[in-house]
């Protein structure tokens, strides 16, 4: 299984789409990602569907 992912997001502030890779070695993940355009962070949680062998991105701003 490969576990390193590029793949584009929406800064849910500014609606800018920003490039982040991914590492899902690790499992499920929460971390940030300051966006390109705002700069404001982007909280990104990644989880790993061992069921579907699926990788799934959730985004939301940092107070949400």
């Amino acid at each position: 299984m490969i576990n390193f992912y590029e793949a584009s997001i929406t800064c849910p502030i500014c609606g800018n789409n920003t490039d982040v890779s991914l590492d899902a070695s690790n499992g499920d993940q929460d971390f940030y990602e300051d966006c390109r355009q705002c700069c404001h962070p982007i909280h990104i949680h990644l989880h790993t569907n061992e069921l579907t062998n699926r990788l799934e991105v959730i985004v939301n701003s940092d107070d949400d």
